[in-house]
């Protein structure tokens, strides 16, 4: 185990909260968590700079003799890549889930999604573009442009999931530690692990979910920014599964899907 690894239970859920000045919504994210998980986890809230309004509501919390949430300094480089992947190289096994602090992902699902994890599957997508999955307000253009990739991906590639970019996911930790991650921008890392576990024969499953825009605070979504590096992803994932050379599988895994190209 690494130097900073999280330990954990060999099954306990371990929940990444990427956060930006996200104070104001802290608490009202924490009782969500409380109120839709029924199992054992610990949550990680990393943060890139001291200052952070995040940093005293989540101390708050912990003040209070909450044993399962943990401040994570984002020890690789400012912005949301930077605490992902501080976040991911905590934890070495078991389920990782990542929650967005604005409240807008739908936190009644993980039950469900814990349930695919178990069944074997190392990617479980919390799915709005699958029948039974929504998104409630939020710019049109982003969510046209979600959705057509992720859809397209899923017809025209045969990825098991309508909704590859979606950041609300639970990732096998030991299929992570497997991947060179090179993802530096933004959400797209989400859409990079997505495309490098499909094409390395990983199992992936989706289930509905319903996504809500932020109702506080300004979306950190850089859409027209980040857009060019969704792209290297989206045309990564048609090349062919013998050409993906730097993605690395475990073969005698015993969850890896059988009999794939």
């Amino acid at each position: 185990m690494t130097r900073d690894a999280v330990k954990v239970l060999e099954d306990e859920l371990t929940i990444i909260i990427p956060v930006y000045n996200e104070g104001t919504g802290f608490e009202a994210l924490w009782k969500e968590i409380l109120s839709h998980l029924q199992c054992p986890f610990r949550a990680l809230v990393i943060y890139d700079f001291d200052e952070d309004n995040t940093v005293p509501a989540a101390q708050a919390v912990i003040a209070r003799g909450e044993q399962r949430l943990s401040l994570v300094k984002n020890s690789i480089r400012h912005g949301v890549v930077g605490a992902l992947l501080t976040g991911f190289r905590r934890v070495e096994r078991g389920p990782l889930l990542v929650v967005m602090a604005d409240l807008s992902d739908d936190l009644s699902q993980v039950g469900r999604m814990l349930e695919l994890y178990r069944q074997g599957y190392h990617v479980v997508v919390g799915s709005r573009y699958m029948k039974g999955g929504r998104i409630v307000n939020g710019p049109v253009l982003k969510q046209g442009l979600s959705r057509m990739a992720g859809v397209s991906l899923c017809w025209l590639r045969g990825i098991p999931t309508h909704d590859a970019t979606n950041a609300f996911k639970i990732y096998d930790a030991g299929m992570l530690n497997q991947f060179s991650l090179e993802s530096q921008h933004g959400f797209e890392l989400n859409l990079e692990i997505t495309v490098k576990a499909f094409l390395a024969g990983y199992r992936i499953a989706e289930t509905p979910t319903v996504w809500q825009d932020r109702t506080q605070g300004k979306s950190k979504f850089k859409l027209w920014a980040w857009l060019p590096h969704y792209l290297r992803w989206y045309i990564y994932a048609f090349q062919s599964r013998m050409k993906a050379a730097h993605v690395q599988t475990r073969v005698d895994d015993p969850k890896n899907r059988q009999g794939q190209s």
